[in-house]
């Protein structure tokens, strides 16, 4: 009963749609009809600005990390059950019950279960993600890149079985949910963000 009592709130605090509530508490605006209509952190970021995505990318990780930390702070569980209910979290964030279920693709709901479960690794894997943000300016790209190297080194140099199984599945799961940024950077047509060297590249050939 516990198990089931914590992946249903871990569902509903997973379902808070971040993008949503900041967009129309401070900006008047419903992100889901602009820019890419996702209510994650770049479209954020894109429609709102940087204060704003910051704010809904510190929400998205904080979503993670809560819903992630019920077994060890209120039933001192084992904390391999950090991952398992955080994976409930990652669910609301993608289907949400308060919006219709859709949301977003789940990126820095992924990342605040990793803080939740190893600070230390959440440390390198946003070193990496943020690394590959400034190379590339494209947070599609970073995202389907740093999913790969991460759940790698969770297979080989922390050998944590259980966390390289839940890499792999939210690896496949990323890929699947990034399936339009997919054909857009095919195309030439991704957007980028507007810092990095992928951004100053892209101004230099246009002037």
């Amino acid at each position: 009963m516990k198990i089931i009592s914590m992946l249903i709130v871990a569902y509903l605090i997973g379902s808070i749609p971040s993008g949503v509530i900041i967009g129309k508490l401070f900006f008047h605006t419903d992100i889901r009809t602009t820019g890419s209509g996702n209510i994650g952190t770049t479209n954020t970021y894109r429609v709102l600005g940087h204060v704003a995505g910051t704010v809904v990318m510190a929400m998205d990780i904080l979503k993670g990390t809560v819903a992630a930390l019920q077994p060890t702070l209120f039933f001192h569980m084992d904390n391999r059950y950090t991952l398992l209910i955080g994976l409930a979290a990652i669910l609301g964030h993608t289907f949400s019950i308060y919006i219709g279920f859709k949301g977003g693709k789940a990126v820095a709901t992924s990342a605040g279960i990793l803080l939740a479960y190893n600070w230390e690794f959440f440390l390198i894997a946003s070193a990496i993600m943020f690394t590959l943000v400034y190379v590339t300016s494209m947070v599609s790209v970073a995202s389907m890149t740093s999913f790969p190297i991460v759940t790698l080194i969770a297979i080989f140099y922390y050998r944590d079985p259980l966390l390289s199984i839940v890499a792999l599945v939210l690896t496949g799961f990323i890929f699947y949910r990034h399936r339009s940024n997919i054909a857009r950077i095919k195309n030439g047509t991704e957007s980028r963000v507007h810092f990095g060297l992928g951004w100053r590249r892209q101004q230099k050939k246009r002037n």
